[in-house]
């Protein structure tokens, strides 16, 4: 079932839009070649506790995960491209690391995930990253009353095939609220003018997730970690975003800098 959130609700949820936001920017100032996935978790658990604030993630338990989830991001380096979990992994240079995070702070929650480089950069890497982050300004900048879902997963779909990479359906945004996880789905592959009509109180995660190969995916032992089928890098963008009778208010933005 939809949850419409009210304009006062919409505003108690800020303060856990800019806090992930911060804790986002936060981690890519530390990340760094030689520091493990664990580190970067201890981190941002460290500024959960600091700020009050609960995660989502630690011991969320759905059917699909071989374990709770033991930490409270996830870090995904390469071909994995959503879900990865924390672990002594070793970041390197030249590695793609995306990073999703989502807390709840008043009782409302936010979710937001960035991907960036480590060390020397790669042109073929920071398109994939640009496009990805494109595709998610198109999705948002579609996320008004009176358009439909379609329009949003369609904008996200339409930048990732015209630059030539990989998209699948199955994993895409959703609503969130008291939870992390409600109704509805957002796909990042769909047909304008097609799906849920939008309404201002909506408020939803906007992910596309694009692989630098083909379409497909697999799924570690884990029942987590989901890696690109072919072995390429994969990149993931996210926010936050609450649609109003003016437009799309992006409660997750990170200050440039």
């Amino acid at each position: 079932m939809v949850q419409l959130k009210t304009p006062r609700e919409i505003e108690a949820m800020r303060p856990a839009g800019a806090f992930v936001a911060r804790v986002l920017s936060s981690l890519q100032d530390v990340a760094r070649v030689g520091m493990t996935l664990r580190e970067l978790d201890a981190h941002a658990h460290r500024l959960i506790d600091e700020a009050g604030a609960h995660s989502v993630y630690l011991g969320y338990h759905p059917s699909f995960g071989a374990m709770p989830y033991p930490g409270v991001l996830c870090t995904s380096v390469n071909d994995a491209a959503l879900h990865g979990l924390p672990s002594d992994q070793v970041l390197a240079d030249g590695d793609v690391l995306s990073i999703d995070f989502a807390a709840q702070v008043q009782g409302w929650v936010a979710d937001s995930a960035v991907t960036f480089q480590l060390g020397t950069p790669d042109p073929d890497a920071q398109r994939l990253i640009d496009v990805t982050e494109q595709a998610l300004a198109a999705g948002i900048a579609q996320a008004r009353p009176g358009n439909r879902m379609g329009d949003i997963s369609a904008a996200i779909g339409e930048i990732g095939r015209a630059a030539g990479f990989g998209i699948n359906a199955d994993f895409g945004g959703h609503g969130v609220g008291r939870t992390m996880h409600e109704d509805p789905h957002v796909p990042n592959l769909g047909r304008r003018r097609s799906g849920l009509k939008l309404r201002a109180g909506l408020v939803i995660a906007i992910e596309p997730w694009f692989m630098a190969g083909g379409d497909g995916y697999v799924i570690d032992d884990d029942g987590w970690t989901i890696r690109t089928a072919d072995g390429s890098r994969a990149a993931h963008a996210e926010h936050t975003v609450a649609i109003t009778p003016d437009g799309p208010l992006v409660l997750t933005a990170r200050r440039p800098g």
